[in-house]
């Protein structure tokens, strides 16, 4: 079955826009994990808008599923958070500062050179390193000769376009998943994956390991509760 991977990133905004802990970002991410969860993502910016630093560390003494730190790694902060705190695997996404959310991925081929040294980086510290990009077979090609272990598939295109012809808006998808899987790459997925798209896209990703889901699914659970939207969640995945 698919992992899934809870990003937290919007409790943590609920927190801020209010000052003191509640919610409880620490408690929420101890919650997941209790209800199923199989991993906690969490994605911290320069500007600490919604995860802070201090959160990832105080996550990393708690989480005992899979943890997952995405972020920019030309962000020196970010580099050093991560080396200290050797999360399970870090997802290196290219953010530009101020960026309200991510919204493509790397071009692996002018970034190869970076790309090969910053995962190096990280691996040398026993850290998995996954690399967010777009469904282009050509990007996939050249991300398996960065030394990632993985891709994440940046889906929102999928899911914008869902509604209107799924088998379309899947296409360059399994493309993408085809490259991977001859490269020998591990295959992620994120970015507006939800209740009404998720199951057409796993069942059709050959050789997809694991889901990150943060907005979709908090927005669920205000409707539906925490527990009852993971377990859902969790149903989607499963293979029929």
């Amino acid at each position: 079955m698919v992992r899934l991977s809870v990003n937290i990133n919007k409790i943590a905004t609920l927190r801020n826009s209010r000052g003191g802990n509640n919610p409880d970002v620490i408690k929420a991410a101890m919650n997941c994990e209790r209800f199923g969860a199989e991993g906690i993502t969490v994605h911290p910016r320069p500007d600490e808008r919604h995860i802070r630093y201090d959160d990832v560390r105080a996550l990393k003494n708690v989480i005992t599923s899979e943890f997952n730190i995405e972020g920019n790694s030309r962000e020196q902060k970010f580099v050093d958070l991560v080396l200290e705190t050797k999360p399970a695997q870090v997802t290196l996404v290219p953010d530009e500062l101020g960026q309200i959310t991510s919204n493509h991925g790397w071009d692996t081929i002018a970034n190869q050179e970076y790309l090969k040294d910053t995962i190096a980086m990280f691996q040398q510290a026993g850290i998995r390193v996954s690399i967010f990009v777009d469904p282009v077979p050509q990007m996939v090609e050249a991300a398996a000769t960065t030394g990632t272990d993985r891709i994440e598939l940046y889906t929102e295109g999928y899911a914008n376009h869902f509604s209107h012809g799924r088998e379309l808006a899947i296409a360059p998808y399994i493309a993408a998943a085809k490259v991977a899987n001859e490269a020998g790459l591990g295959i992620n997925a994120g970015h507006d994956l939800d209740l009404q798209n998720l199951k057409f896209f796993t069942d059709n990703i050959p050789g997809l390991l694991e889901v990150s889901i943060g907005h979709a699914l908090i927005c669920d659970a205000l409707y539906m509760g925490l527990e009852s939207t993971i377990k859902q969640y969790l149903q989607q995945l499963k293979a029929d």
